[in-house]
């Protein structure tokens, strides 16, 4: 079971990850997920990097989305392999479309211990502006993405690799049904969302996938009475990944 922190150091609203340094972080997600860990089911740490951020501003190309820098992304995979950790590169593309960016990525994915998210929210159509619309992606795209990965663990022999979908409605993925699971690829759709814990028991049972592993994201400071690892962990299905923000 992956337990992850989420964020980027350019502003602690963007969520936990990017509030200390990389390291201090990654002690305190350890703490995190200890009461996740069973006998059956160990956990593995991640640390999910922003690696391109949606902006409100065209920037370059107009894409509306900046590429966080390979410093950055190298300080971060260190600190996780440190922590025994995995290192999540999640894409909010703005205008962009996922492939091209994780295309940009391919550097870090060839990594063993290097893998994805989507985060379809900030999935743009022409005209579009991130925070003013909320977006949504097709199942087309999504696949591409995950046979480019499939095919990267193929040639280079690599450990399967995780890609993650946040979602929070129903139409966020687009034809959710025409989601492909390729070889070396688990793709897990994680219900995002925060709220009360009414609310977002409501949402896993009407988002949560039959056919994918399942993720459970939580917000330290949206949700209200934030939930407790046993609550989270008496979810049917159980999710495989438990987020924080």
């Amino acid at each position: 079971r992956v337990v992850a922190f989420y964020g980027a150091p350019q502003a602690a609203e963007l969520g936990v990850l990017g509030i200390g340094s990389p390291a201090s972080v990654a002690k305190k997600l350890e703490r995190q997920a200890k009461p996740y860990a069973t006998k059956r089911r160990p956990v593995l740490p991640a640390l999910e990097l922003l690696a391109v951020i949606a902006a409100n501003a065209p920037g370059d190309g107009d894409l509306y989305r900046n590429r966080q820098e390979n410093a950055i992304i190298q300080r971060y995979l260190t600190a996780a392999r440190k922590a025994k950790a995995i290192l999540l590169l999640d894409i909010q593309p703005g205008r962009a479309d996922f492939l091209t960016e994780a295309k940009a990525l391919e550097r870090w994915l060839k990594e063993p211990d290097v893998s994805l998210a989507l985060d379809p929210e900030w999935r743009m159509e022409a005209g579009e502006i991130p925070g003013q619309t909320i977006g949504s992606v097709d199942a087309d795209e999504v696949n591409q993405v995950s046979r480019y990965l499939s095919r990267l663990v193929r040639k280079g022999n690599l450990p399967e690799k995780l890609m993650l979908v946040h979602r929070f409605t129903e139409d966020m993925i687009e034809r959710p049904e025409a989601v492909e699971k390729p070889p070396g690829v688990a793709v897990t759709l994680n219900v995002d969302g925060f709220g009360t814990k009414a609310a977002k028991l409501s949402k896993y049972r009407v988002l949560v996938p039959r056919r994918f592993r399942a993720g459970f994201k939580l917000f330290y400071r949206e949700d209200t009475g934030l939930m407790s690892p046993r609550e989270v962990l008496a979810l049917r299905p159980q999710p495989d990944i438990i987020e924080y923000e």
